[in-house]
């Protein structure tokens, strides 16, 4: 049994019971996740971002895509339309597949880990979660890698608070800090 199958089989009613919820369509859903990394050397050294979009294309197992600065800030030496880092919106089969690899195998592998915060998880419920190196996932060879660099990731859902969101990320299996 996929993921998926898990969630929408069995967790989305367990959610349901413990949220009290009426209708099965109350239930929160995860809508996407998004693997970001901003490079600001990028700015300096054009084949960061080349790097960066491997790695990124190994971990997610999608092609990932150059963002560019929105707006000029002269005290990073930064100008508008300059690409300045790299994301990925996973979506579906993808998405849970990526979310299976992170709470089975890469929370796991974290150093000293004591569990996420919960002040982690914005007011509409979506969970950010900042690592310091990409070299926690299992597809980045230590000997391949040029520089350690972080990367966030976003994963967005449809509950209507943080409380419901907390909910179904503790579901889900998340481990948050006691």
């Amino acid at each position: 049994m996929s993921f998926k199958e898990f969630y929408n089989i069995e967790l989305k009613k367990k959610l349901k019971d413990e949220l009290k919820l009426v209708n099965v369509m109350e239930v929160p859903n995860i809508k996407k996740i998004v693997v970001n990394v901003g490079a600001g050397e990028a700015v300096t050294d054009k084949k960061v971002l080349e790097k960066i979009q491997e790695h990124l294309n190994l971990i997610t197992g999608q092609k990932s895509v150059i963002t560019k600065a929105r707006k000029s800030v002269s005290a990073f030496k930064i100008r508008k339309g300059l690409p300045i880092g790299v994301k990925v919106t996973l979506r579906d089969k993808r998405m849970f597949n990526f979310l299976e690899k992170l709470i089975k195998i890469v929370i796991p592998r974290l150093r000293d880990f004591k569990g996420i915060n919960a002040n982690s998880i914005d007011d509409h419920g979506n969970l950010n979660i900042g690592f310091s190196e990409q070299t926690i996932f299992p597809e980045i060879e230590f000997d391949k890698i040029d520089k350690i660099r972080g990367l966030e990731v976003t994963i967005v859902t449809n509950a209507r608070d943080k409380v419901k969101g907390k909910k179904l990320f503790e579901i889900l299996g998340i481990p948050f800090q006691k």
